[in-house]
């Protein structure tokens, strides 16, 4: 488990890299249960990081105080009821660093709604509010919604996960002996769990103790505010050690002013994995079709190699049937490629990313209706849309004891291990290597609504 002292060992390192590297900003959720102070913290940080305009804090104050969680709350029917409801973002800077914040929903009928926004973010701070909590037990038990959203962001592989204890400012003179046991019963479900956490730190939102400002000593804790540790935190990196994985969002037809593509589509989307790069033989999927890459383009079309992450322009040296939805995934050398057994490349062949129509899959559950066998969703893999079937539930994680229980459905909010089936195959990679390549939306073929966020085993 790392601390804050391994995070403040590369303090220098991680400023200088943020100082000069634009691509730096630091994207994260705040999640945990209903009324833990979220969208209040994140006021916090707007206003105390100089981040809010006068005009911005006057629509929020009433009788001269300002109402923090007014930052984020936009919607009519959040700031009637007072809950956060739909994600928001925020967007500021310090010194050091540029930010963009995600302020996650904490209820629990809102859950699919913080698997949105936790699937692409670079870090997670979890606040727990110590008022709700037994605080005086050392044996006490976590509300269920924050071991809900720490399994989830677990699941969706955000690299940074941040534990912070709020309101303790509420329990005075007992506030050290709280956030000590707060702390060790965090720890130990997130070992337990196999979750490994960057830090637990005392923080006060309202009061805006250790968020912006360290309070030497506070509740007993002597290391950096949350802000500092979010500063030192580090960025997703971008998929580049895999073969190069493109799907083809949007095809540009011929067009006579643009001779950039020599009369040929360029087919436009983000690379998934990899690099793009002129000479690279591809393979279309489904199709299989083989092409080599006569040109790259960069998003404002300057000819150049694309590395995953970025928005690309590709033009095939000879015109294949390529569509939206398509992807163009690099062929490798059988020696080189190391590939499972499964791959629809015969194995002498020169071979592309594994593609399969049987996959093991953990499933985050969000639709009203539950998952039962048998069914069958539309499965969303880049820009593909694929028929998949539920061939088996395999189990239901229990969030309270973490026990993997046998079931035969999966309600709104579970957690579980299916097995799917699919029309056609899909270019899978597990989701511990590929967020793009690992991960599938499902979608109810008959409402059109999101179900679930599966992610590949």
């Amino acid at each position: 488990m790392n601390t804050t002292t391994s995070i403040a060992t590369h303090a220098d390192e991680t400023r200088a890299t943020a100082q000069n590297d634009h691509q730096s900003a630091l994207k994260f959720i705040t999640c945990g249960s209903v009324d833990d102070g979220k969208s209040t913290l994140i006021g916090r940080l707007l206003l105390d990081s100089k981040s809010v305009l006068q005009d911005q804090l006057a629509n929020v104050s009433k009788s001269g105080q300002a109402d923090l969680a007014q930052f984020t709350d936009g919607l009519s029917a959040e700031r009637e009821q007072g809950i956060t409801i739909d994600v928001a973002y925020r967007y500021f800077n310090t010194a050091n660093r540029k930010f963009i914040i995600g302020d996650a929903p904490g209820h629990e009928q809102y859950t699919r709604n913080m698997v949105t926004a936790a699937s692409s973010a670079d870090a997670a701070v979890v606040l727990v509010d110590a008022t709700k909590l037994q605080w005086q037990n050392p044996a006490l038990e976590l509300l269920p919604q924050t071991r809900r959203h720490t399994l989830l962001v677990n699941l969706l592989r955000v690299p940074s996960i941040v534990f912070a204890i709020n309101k303790l400012d509420a329990l005075e003179d007992q506030a050290t002996l709280a956030f000590t046991n707060i702390r060790a019963a965090l720890e130990e479900f997130a070992q337990a769990a196999g979750v490994e956490i960057a830090t637990v730190v005392p923080i006060s939102a309202l009061k805006g103790h250790n968020v912006v400002d360290a309070v030497p000593s506070w509740c007993g804790y002597h290391g950096p505010s949350l802000l500092d540790i979010l500063e030192l935190l580090p960025s997703t990196p971008d998929d580049t050690a895999l073969p190069l994985a493109f799907p083809v969002q949007w095809v540009e037809k011929f067009s006579s002013s643009n001779d950039t593509s020599q009369g040929r589509r360029i087919f436009w989307g983000r690379v998934a994995t990899g690099q793009a790069q002129v000479g690279q033989t591809v393979k279309v999927l489904p199709s299989g079709q083989t092409a080599s890459v006569a040109q790259v383009l960069c998003h404002t079309r300057q000819p150049g190699n694309v590395q995953a992450g970025h928005s690309a322009g590709l033009v095939l040296d000879r015109e294949v049937d390529v569509s939206r939805g398509d992807w163009l995934l690099a062929v490798q050398d059988a020696a080189e490629s190391h590939l499972a057994e499964d791959d629809f490349d015969t194995p002498s062949a020169p071979t592309s990313l594994p593609a399969s129509r049987e996959l093991s899959v953990t499933v985050a559950w969000m639709d009203d209706e539950p998952l039962v066998a048998g069914r069958v969703y539309w499965a969303l893999h880049g820009h593909r849309w694929v028929k998949a079937r539920v061939k088996r539930i395999v189990h239901r994680l229990d969030i309270n004891t973490l026990a993997e229980n046998d079931a035969d459905a999966l309600p709104a909010n579970a957690i579980g291990h299916i097995e799917l089936l699919l029309q056609e195959p899909i270019a899978a990679r597990p989701f511990a290597l590929s967020r793009v390549l690992g991960s599938l939306v499902l979608v109810d073929t008959a409402s059109h609504k999101t179900a679930g966020a599966a992610l590949i085993n």
